[in-house]
């Protein structure tokens, strides 16, 4: 939900105009960051992971050369979404997901205090990169990419790697290793300039359409809500259109892809707001950006579809949102409230 200081937005009338002016002079500016995009990054963007565990991975996840932070990010955050208190109905445990059989064989007392304690992260997380990098030294004369081959590992075992000569034609590991690749993006620094989305277009498109259309807390646009949206169920919906499925909830919708600075947004990015600005999971609100500063956003109860600018106090960053992204997000149900 938006908060109170944003102004009010502007008139309805001009929608058209205005949309349209925005995305082509936008795109135009952008003409040649396509080709200028490229790989690879630097350390972890910032709020990705919450700041009380951001120096145990960006330290742990350096500790061998087939692992690196945001690696070691995207695995914590598909396993336990940082939830240090998560159990599994297979008994995987804390912030890792261990289960105690391999935690006796790879636990570490990562903050030395003389306990290896599977609930504590100041243990699991360096545990996790143990792990890893054992697997990685399991395969290392395994041809290929070293990083693939130790996410296959650990899915689906060293033997089975070694075997196959690569990441074994396996569905359930070839989609691991995949999903966690993609999410490594959404959480490394990018160096250089984030390649323009494909589908950002329709997703505005449709965004534009919705405008005047009243908030509704919990809308997805249905029948039932007469068409209504809150923040994320508006973006939700604007991607489908164009063949994205998102998650439900604002601050999942973040790791839908990579995060391009603030001076490098292109209409279709997901702009996201909180209270936190050093913890991604504290989101609770999302817009679509359109260009020159402003976005289309559902914003709070009693007001309606509309643009407000993005430059607040409380801005938190942007997602450019891919397929591949979208859909290497780990499933989890819906929060009842869905900001």
């Amino acid at each position: 939900m938006r908060k109170f200081w944003v102004a009010s937005g502007i008139g309805i009338g001009v929608c058209l105009t205005f949309v349209a002016l925005l995305v082509v002079g936008t795109y135009s500016a952008a003409a040649g960051i396509a080709g200028g995009a490229r790989q690879g990054a630097v350390g972890l963007v910032k709020g990705a992971v919450p700041a009380v565990y951001q120096p145990l991975v960006e330290r742990w996840g350096n500790l061998c050369p087939a692992l690196n932070p945001a690696l070691l990010a995207a695995q914590l955050y598909t396993e336990s979404n940082w939830k240090p208190d998560a159990l599994s109905h297979a008994d995987a445990r804390g912030i890792a997901q261990f289960i105690p059989e391999t935690w006796a064989t790879y636990g570490v007392d990562g903050d030395g205090d003389g306990d290896r304690d599977i609930w504590d992260p100041k243990d699991a997380i360096p545990s996790a990169a143990t792990y890893d990098c054992q697997l990685a030294k399991d395969v290392a004369q395994v041809p290929g990419d070293r990083s693939d081959n130790m996410l296959a590992a650990y899915n689906a075992g060293p033997y089975r790697v070694i075997k196959a000569g690569g990441v074994p034609p396996i569905s359930e590991t070839q989609g691991y290793v995949k999903a966690i690749r993609s999410l490594e993006k959404s959480f490394a620094r990018p160096v250089g300039r984030v390649a323009p989305a494909q589908q950002a277009a329709g997703a505005v498109y449709f965004a534009q359409k919705q405008l005047g259309t009243p908030y509704l807390w919990g809308g997805d646009g249905t029948a039932a809500d007469n068409g209504r949206f809150d923040c994320s169920g508006l973006t939700k919906a604007a991607y489908e259109s164009v063949g994205i499925e998102l998650p439900r909830v604002a601050n999942d919708q973040y790791n839908a892809g990579s995060h391009p600075s603030r001076g490098e947004l292109l209409p279709g990015d997901l702009v996201f707001f909180s209270d936190d600005l050093t913890n991604s999971r504290a989101i609770r609100h999302v817009g679509l950006y359109v260009g020159g500063g402003y976005m289309i956003n559902a914003p709070f109860t009693g007001a309606v579809i509309r643009f407000d600018k993005i430059d607040t106090p409380d801005y938190f960053g942007a997602t450019r949102v891919t397929k591949d992204g979208a859909e290497a997000l780990p499933e989890r149900s819906a929060s009842t409230s869905k900001p």
